[in-house]
């Protein structure tokens, strides 16, 4: 089976839309409301409970997505839906630590701590107080943040023993810093720019001190130290582009940038696919969106500090990899007997419509390996991140006005079609501006054709100048979409790619199945 995938931005809206509607659907109704962490697509479609993740990690990954999607789009959330995940995300916060906790079993207390949570906890109550004003999440974040200077100092850690006994809890611990507490640095950010509550930023701070003192060097190189799950390194990027971009600390920003040149390519490819883990037994290419997903959020943060290669670099991420690999054509995801009536095996297919999950750069399936899954808490990852694109399509400031994606776009001060849906790039002002337009590598900016205005375009910075130009007047921009041709190292083997622009038209695939392009 192969599925293609025609990507714009009213695709990313609809990606987001579809995504927000997987996330109200994967809520397990034999477990109030809890979401599913565990999701199977073949061979034997089942989403499950997780004894460390399901009410400690879903949620926040969740709200996060929903209602920023409901608060940038105006989209109308299932409101019995938004109430199971918001009591789901409480319910991680019942027990006495106020940090989020999992229960061994449906129906039992929070008890398992897993440092991992914390980000996603955080999370959850940043959504909660910014886009519903709960004072119970403000509460539980702030009392969160105390605890977290009570328990843990940079030095040393957590003191475990201590938690235990004042807390009667089961602590799981990370495999290193960077997969549990340095999670939480963006999320801590997320929480301080809605609530300018200080102890927020002074803790985001401290571990970015540790982060960079003991993961993150200066000439941007991959530390051993990082581990083998790789969404915590991607996870810990993104949170320090963006402490750095809040708090305009520029050498944090270039560490950042270093670390994103060089040795992020230890971990992902052209498009943004980024393997799931390092263990050396797995050689057959399961990435993970999640980790995509973090890599264009750090993409769209650079771009935006006036390096607009890495827009570029998010356009490439956007339409060769992240949006194909959403799960839409589900035909292939079986009917089960369910004979117990279990939930999580009820309308599989229909329910994780809009997901994302652990694709190879060409299908769902990466050759060599016989299952698909779509774990639940990764469409909210994705989805968050797909809202963050919407921010930087365009830009208007008292510069001017700036397209950075070439996607169609609308808002109050810019209309845009895409040379990919349309047969140029066409723009329409609605406010007077100069106007700034990125120029991909592929185009020489020299044979740009205008129309609806006189001139040409002026470089500038890798974008393409118009200083007065018209206002309720269509610009047309005519520039080919090159024909191009690139190979990715991957696991499985080099895969060939051809592209026109940055739309990939053909892929190699190892004549695997469900794949997302034609086959070379």
């Amino acid at each position: 089976m192969t599925t293609l995938s025609d990507v714009n931005t009213t695709g990313i809206v609809d990606a987001v839309r579809l995504g927000c509607r997987a996330m109200c659907q994967v809520l397990n109704a034999d477990d109030n409301g809890v979401p599913f962490f565990d999701v199977v697509a073949r061979p034997n479609p089942k989403m499950s409970f997780c004894p460390y993740t399901s009410e400690a990690h879903v949620p926040g990954r969740f709200l996060n997505a929903l209602l920023t999607a409901e608060d940038l789009l105006g989209i109308n959330l299932d409101e019995e839906a938004e109430e199971k995940i918001t009591r789901a995300a409480f319910l991680a916060y019942e027990g006495t630590l106020p940090l989020p906790l999992n229960r061994n079993k449906i129906g039992g207390r929070p008890v398992n701590f897993l440092p991992h949570n914390i980000r996603e906890g955080f999370h959850a109550l940043y959504a909660l107080v910014r886009y519903r004003d709960s004072q119970q999440a403000r509460e539980l974040a702030e009392s969160g943040i105390d605890a977290i200077f009570k328990y843990w100092q940079a030095s040393s850690g957590w003191d475990y023993p201590r938690l235990e006994s004042d807390h009667q809890i089961v602590v799981q611990k990370p495999r290193n810093f960077l997969n549990g507490l340095g999670r939480s640095i963006g999320s801590l950010v997320k929480y301080y720019q809605a609530t300018e509550y200080g102890p927020a930023l002074d803790l985001a701070i401290a571990l970015k001190d540790k982060a960079v003192a003991e993961y993150f060097s200066q000439d941007g190189s991959y530390e051993d130290a990082h581990g083998v799950h790789c969404h915590s390194t991607t996870s810990v990027l993104s949170s320090l582009a963006q402490l750095g971009d809040l708090t305009g600390d520029l050498t944090l920003r270039d560490l950042v940038k270093a670390f994103y040149d060089n040795s992020l390519w230890e971990i992902r490819d052209a498009f943004g696919w980024s393997i799931e883990s390092l263990q050396p037994s797995e050689k057959y290419g399961r990435g993970e969106a999640n980790n995509s997903a973090d890599i264009l959020e750090t993409a769209l943060i650079l771009g935006s500090c006036g390096y607009p290669g890495y827009y570029h670099d998010a356009e490439r991420i956007l339409r060769g990899h992240l949006l194909p690999s959403q799960l839409r054509d589900v035909s292939f995801i079986a009917n089960t007997s369910n004979p117990g009536n279990d939930d999580g095996e009820r309308d599989v297919a229909g329910r994780i419509q809009g997901s994302f999950g652990f694709p190879a750069p060409y299908g769902h399936q990466p050759v060599n390996l016989s299952s698909v899954k779509f774990n639940a808490d990764i469409v909210g990852g994705v989805v968050g991140a797909l809202c963050e694109v919407l921010r930087h399509v365009t830009r208007f400031d008292r510069i001017g006005h700036w397209v950075n994606l070439f996607f169609d776009h609308e808002t109050s001060a810019i209309g845009v079609q895409s040379p990919y849906t349309h047969s140029a790039l066409r723009i329409t002002l609605k406010r007077p501006g100069a106007l700034f337009l990125r120029v991909p590598p592929w185009v020489n900016i020299a044979s740009v054709k205008l129309d609806g205005i006189a001139g040409r375009l002026e470089e500038s910075n890798n974008y393409g100048l118009l200083a007065a130009p018209p206002v309720n007047r269509s610009i047309v921009v005519e520039f080919p979409l090159a024909r191009q041709e690139i190979t990715l190292e991957n696991p499985a083997g080099l895969i060939h790619v051809q592209l026109e622009g940055d739309r990939v038209i053909a892929m190699d695939n190892f004549g695997a199945d469900l794949t997302f392009f034609d086959s070379l």
